[in-house]
C-alpha cells in the first residue's frame, strides 16, 4: 500500500496512518514521537467537554502541546451534553487544534453508564446535535464510534450516515461492537458497507500490529485509511514499517521520550509513565518478565535511564 493523503474538511494529512487517541497514553510527547516516526495524524486523550468548561487542571494538561510539533492537531472530546460540547468546542483552549473528534465510541462502564461514548451510538438525535454542536467552532470534525453496542444491535451504517449528514468531515470505525471491547475478530463486512454508504473519508479501526494486518484491514474493507491504538502502544515504530520509513535505534527514541517526558511533565510523571511504557515495548521479549519487575521496583530516573539503556526493544 502506498501512502496517501487525506483530506478533512480541508485539512490535508501526509499520509493515511493515524494513532489513535488513546486514554492514558497519549500526552504531547508520545503524540509527537509517533507523528515523527510517521503517523499522519495523532489526536489526544479524550477530554472531558464538561472538565474543560469547569476548568479543570487535569482536563487541560490533556491538552498540551510540545512546541516543536508541527503536524495537524487533533483534539478529542467526549460528552453527552451539546451545550457543554458546544462551549468546549468554541473555547479558548481548543483554539489551538486544527481538528475536532467526537468519542462516540469509549465502551468503559463509567463512560458509557453516563450516557457518553457508545452510549451515543443508542441515541442518534443527540449525537446528530452533539457534532452540530462542535461544528459551531469552525473547524473540521471528525467522529469515531463502534459498529454497535451488541451483535444483535449493528448500527454503523445508519450512524455513519448520520453523522455525514450532521456535518461531520470524517468518521473513524472501529469494527468491534461496545460489549466486546478489545476481543474478538474485526467485523470487515461492518465498515465496508459503512464505506459503501458515505462520501467522506472513512478510517477503520481495529486489530492492526503490523503491516500485514494494515493490508487485511484496507483489502477487506475499502477504507480510506487506517487508526492504530494497541499496536502503537506496543510499539509506537510500528509507523515506520507501516509507512516505508527507516526505523530508528529503539534505545535512543526510547532515552529520547524520557527526556522529553521528564521536561514536559515532571519527575514523578515521567517516572510512572515511562516505567509503564517501557514494560509495554518489551513485552514477548527475552527477559522481559525480569525487565519489568526491575522497572516497576524502580524508582529514580538516574535508574530509569540504565534500564532502558540495557533493555532490549
Amino acid at each position: 500500500m502506498q501512502p496517501k493523503s487525506i483530506d478533512i474538511g480541508g485539512l490535508h494529512t501526509p499520509n493515511n496512518v493515524f494513532l489513535a487517541p488513546l486514554a492514558g497514553y497519549t500526552n504531547a510527547v508520545f503524540r509527537e514521537m509517533c507523528y515523527r516516526l510517521g503517523a499522519g495524524l495523532t489526536f489526544t486523550e479524550m477530554v472531558s467537554a464538561k472538565g474543560l468548561c469547569y476548568g479543570s487542571k487535569n482536563t487541560e494538561e490533556l491538552l498540551f502541546v510540545t512546541p516543536t510539533y508541527d503536524g495537524i492537531k487533533a483534539v478529542q472530546l467526549f460528552g453527552s451534553d451539546p451545550e457543554y460540547m458546544r462551549r468546549a468546542a468554541t473555547s479558548e483552549q481548543i483554539a489551538p487544534f486544527d481538528l475536532i473528534d467526537i468519542n462516540m465510541g469509549c465502551p468503559v462502564p463509567k463512560i458509557f453508564n453516563n450516557g457518553e461514548g457508545s452510549a451515543l451510538l443508542d441515541d442518534m438525535p443527540r449525537a446528530s446535535a452533539i457534532i452540530k454542536a462542535c461544528k459551531q467552532s469552525g473547524k473540521p470534525v471528525s467522529v469515531k464510534f463502534r459498529i454497535g453496542i451488541t451483535e444483535q444491535k449493528l448500527v454503523a451504517v445508519d450512524f455513519a450516515k448520520m453523522c455525514e449528514d450532521s456535518g461531520a468531515d470524517m468518521i473513524t470505525v472501529h469494527g468491534r461492537t461496545r460489549d466486546k471491547i478489545y476481543a474478538g475478530q474485526v467485523n470487515f463486512a461492518e465498515i465496508e458497507k459503512v464505506k459503501r454508504a458515505v462520501k467522506i473519508p472513512v478510517i477503520a479501526n481495529g486489530g492492526v500490529f503490523c503491516y500485514e494486518d494494515m493490508q487485511n484491514l484496507l483489502c477487506n474493507t475499502g477504507a480510506d485509511g487506517v487508526m492504530v491504538a494497541r499496536g502503537a502502544m506496543y510499539a509506537p515504530w510500528i509507523f515506520c514499517s507501516l509507512t516505508g520509513r527507516p526505523e530508528p535505534d529503539r534505545t535512543e527514541l526510547v532515552l529520547k521520550q524520557l527526556e522529553d517526558t521528564l521536561s514536559l511533565f515532571g519527575e514523578r510523571f515521567a517516572l510512572v509513565f515511562i516505567r509503564k511504557m517501557a514494560a509495554f515495548y518489551t513485552k514477548g521479549r527475552r527477559g522481559s518478565s525480569a525487565l519489568r519487575e526491575r522497572l516497576f521496583m524502580c524508582n529514580s530516573i538516574p535508574e530509569l535511564r540504565s534500564l532502558i539503556e540495557d533493555a532490549q526493544f
